[in-house]
């Protein structure tokens, strides 16, 4: 279980590196563009992509991973 948990959290970590090693003016443009959302519309978002990690990982979990 500890090792599926070091998978995941190496693979966020890895995602993570690329986007600000390959493109870090579009994440500063990204960040800005989240600054600008209000509070409300952030924690929808930000609830949006929990959700959907939940579901890859419940995925993930069902084929086998």
């Amino acid at each position: 279980m500890i090792g599926v948990a070091f998978l995941a959290l190496g693979l966020v970590l890895i995602v993570e590196g690329l986007a600000y090693a390959l493109a870090p003016s579009l994440v500063e443009r990204l960040l800005e563009a989240l600054r600008a959302l209000p509070f409300d519309q952030r924690r929808i978002l930000g609830l949006a992509a929990m959700t959907f990690g939940v579901v890859l990982v419940w995925a993930a979990k069902w084929l086998g991973a």
